[in-house]
């Protein structure tokens, strides 16, 4: 079939650049595929090419994905374009369902059993916290064993030594690589491998067995990879090897997306590409038929900062519309303010739209005046899960409703956010000797160990503050039992005021801050935690609604036809929005850090450096129409200095970047200006606060 009937048949319509993607089967290829440039379409398209206009059996083509659901989404989307029969009998893989198949068929072919595979993350976490307690002494939160997991993750698909995991500990906080020998001797010792092992046993078995890899091989001559750029060393390892034969490796991806450094994605692999892959061909789809224009041209000048990247250009197919809008607000809480206005007016909008009662004079105006009853979808994108806890804490006091994507609970069982409540809880029950022994050498109490578990003891068998006990202690000398008399004051006075000045109380006054410098523990969520504070009247009220709000997040119904989502930038990629919100793009936020001084910066913190800017990059780019962008009244923002194009940041409206509102829907009058003169909060406009300010 020529490629002339082919399209025809199949009503395929593609640019030049797409074109030549799609006709490019033999030999290795790298696919550079820019945001919004129809990937997808060109992967479903070249595998109904390769089938009907090349001849090629289906059942020699293995494309693999990042995620099962993407495998589901693509088979999905092949089937309607080109028949349920070809769809059945390509194969749509992740890397570890090809490895899996890998393990199968070694132990079948030398009838030794391979080990089990442990999916049960429970039991996984039950057993990194005994080995936890063992090696670091103390009682790991669900955040550690998280970062735990996450670490040994990163480990394992980075292929590492023994000396880069030792270089890792200081930053892991803790003895990482005594902890990673025993979680793989637990494995062993119980025949079972995680998911990480299951691609490490997959690799050493397709190295260690030469029939084994040419069955594979032979099997599957042509290999496509998509989001190349968020695959890990190991997994690239075991492509390469599988590709040897033939070379006939088409990969898709865009180092410019690739924001999972933490869970070991490695876009070296496609800027090394034509060096591993002699004779590769490397083929551009620079077009964006996603976003308006101003967005596409700021979005791809921002990038071409970017120093570890294939020369490439994002170029834009629809016109200029909607220019980008920076909202410079009085201060970080305040977005949260203004956000909730946001989400009323999308409601209002959907409600009207979809209401099909006769009172509904607006919706009769939209239908006799030939509009969309379709609501257009708004997304506030933030970097952390965190960042968002605030603004949910507005909406659900509101009643506002929103939809939210992967939402996480690390907040709630971070260390730092678990000791200020425990605090709260111990001042409230001064008898609970447990809370006792798990903060004392926290607050500046200069108890020795045995001393507070004499302590603890004796509270517990008669019944007596732990205050009390400590202070009739025969065997404590006179500063030490200053001290605590000191921190019983502080215990009782917090009780007594409002939430954000207790925790000011605990971190500055009752030795906390002097804790976490000793510890070199990261305090990134107080602030949060402080946002949150300022809406309870009482330190016990804020642990009650902290408890509230972590059952929302794991039990709140996710109503897809929301048109207000609340999403991480990671969890939007892939996806788009009619309207985007980028929260906290501060510095210290996002970007997290910035290097002291960039001509000087190793290759280390480069590379983190540029995952910062590529995640900003994504979130500018989900957006479809309109693009706002949050900074807050004398707080730096790097990456919105470069994006409006101005030196400094001098605070207040930037030219013809001043933000102004959406309607999301609704008149245009329902929005303010912000950019208010002064400072701090602003007045009222139409019933909306406006906050902002000039010249700060």
């Amino acid at each position: 079939m020529s490629w002339e009937e082919f399209t025809r048949r199949f009503s395929v319509s593609l640019n030049p650049q797409q074109e030549s993607a799609v006709q490019s089967v033999e030999g290795p290829v790298l696919l550079l595929a820019v945001p919004g440039s129809g990937k997808t379409t060109v992967l479903v398209t070249r595998l109904g090419y390769m089938i009907y206009a090349r001849g090629i059996a289906p059942e020699r083509i293995l494309t693999v994905t990042y995620t099962v659901a993407a495998t589901k989404d693509m088979a999905a989307r092949f089937a309607r374009q080109f028949g349920q029969e070809m769809a059945n009998r390509l194969a749509f893989r992740t890397i570890n369902g090809i490895c899996a198949r890998v393990i199968q068929y070694c132990s079948w072919k030398t009838g030794r059993t391979a080990f089990s595979l442990l999916t049960d993350e429970k039991r996984i976490a039950a057993m990194l916290s005994g080995i936890y307690q063992h090696i670091e002494h103390g009682f790991p939160t669900e955040s550690d064993l998280q970062n735990v997991r996450t670490l040994i993750t990163f480990i394992k698909n980075r292929m590492l030594s023994e000396a880069e995991i030792q270089a890792m500990e200081k930053d892991a906080e803790v003895h990482l690589l005594a902890i990673y020998k025993a979680y793989n001797a637990a494995l062993r010792e119980q025949q079972l491998m995680d998911y990480d092992d299951q691609m490490v046993y997959a690799y050493t078995m397709l190295r260690r067995f030469p029939w084994l890899l040419e069955h594979f091989q032979q099997q599957y001559p042509y290999i496509c990879v998509d989001e190349a750029q968020d695959t890990s060393k190991i997994q690239h390892a075991i492509i390469a090897l599988l590709a040897a034969r033939t070379e006939n490796l088409f990969m898709v991806g865009d180092e410019d997306q690739s924001i999972y450094g933490f869970r070991a994605a490695y876009p070296e692999a496609l800027l090394s590409f034509e060096t591993q892959h002699p004779g590769a061909k490397v083929l551009l789809m620079e077009e964006n038929f996603r976003s308006d224009a101003h967005i596409v041209e700021a979005a791809d000048r921002f990038i071409q900062k970017n120093t570890l990247r294939h020369e490439k250009h994002m170029k834009a197919t629809r016109p200029k519309a909607h220019v980008i809008r920076e909202i410079p607000l009085g201060s970080r809480k305040a977005q949260y303010s203004y956000l909730l206005k946001v989400a009323e007016d999308c409601t209002r909008a959907y409600e009207t739209r979809t209401d099909t009662s006769a009172e509904s004079d607006e919706r009769k105006a939209c239908m006799s005046a030939g509009a969309s009853l379709s609501t257009d979808v708004t997304a506030v994108l933030y970097r952390d899960h965190e960042c968002a806890l605030p603004l949910i804490d507005l909406l659900e006091r509101n009643g506002v409703p929103y939809r939210m994507r992967n939402a996480d609970i690390g907040f709630f069982t971070n260390r730092v956010v678990l000791d200020i409540l425990n605090i709260i809880r111990l001042a409230e029950n001064p008898l609970n000797s447990e809370l006792f022994l798990q903060l004392y050498y926290k607050l500046g109490t200069y108890l020795k160990k045995q001393e507070a578990q004499s302590i603890a003891e004796i509270s517990q068998m008669e019944g007596l503050s732990v205050w009390e006990v400590a202070l009739q202690h025969g065997g404590l000398n006179a500063y030490t039992k200053t001290k605590i008399r000191a921190l019983q004051t502080h215990m009782r006075n917090l009780l007594q005021e409002p939430a954000g000045r207790a925790i000011h109380r605990i971190v500055e006054y009752m030795g906390y801050r002097e804790y976490l410098e000793r510890s070199e523990l990261k305090d990134t969520k107080l602030e949060i935690l402080r946002m949150l504070a300022l809406q309870e009247e009482s330190p016990v009220r804020l642990v009650e609604r902290l408890e509230e709000l972590r059952h929302i997040l794991k039990e709140k119904p996710q109503d897809p036809d929301c048109p207000f989502v609340l999403s991480t930038i990671h969890a939007s990629k892939g996806l788009e929005y009619d309207r985007v919100f980028l929260l906290d793009v501060l510095d210290g936020v996002l970007p997290a850090q910035l290097p002291k001084d960039l001509k000087k910066a190793d290759r280390e913190e480069l590379e983190a450096y540029e995952e910062e800017r590529r995640l900003f990059y994504v979130g500018i780019t989900r957006a479809k129409e309109e693009l706002y962008v949050f900074t807050a009244k004398n707080e730096p923002s790097a990456f919105c200095d470069e994006l409006f194009q101005r030196k400094k940041k001098t605070g207040g409206t930037v030219g013809s970047w001043n933000a102004r509102g959406s309607s999301c829907g609704s008149t245009a009058g329902g929005w303010s200006e912000i950019g208010v003169r002064g400072g701090g909060r602003g007045n009222t406009m139409g019933g909306w606060n406006t906050f902002g300010s000039r010249g700060g």
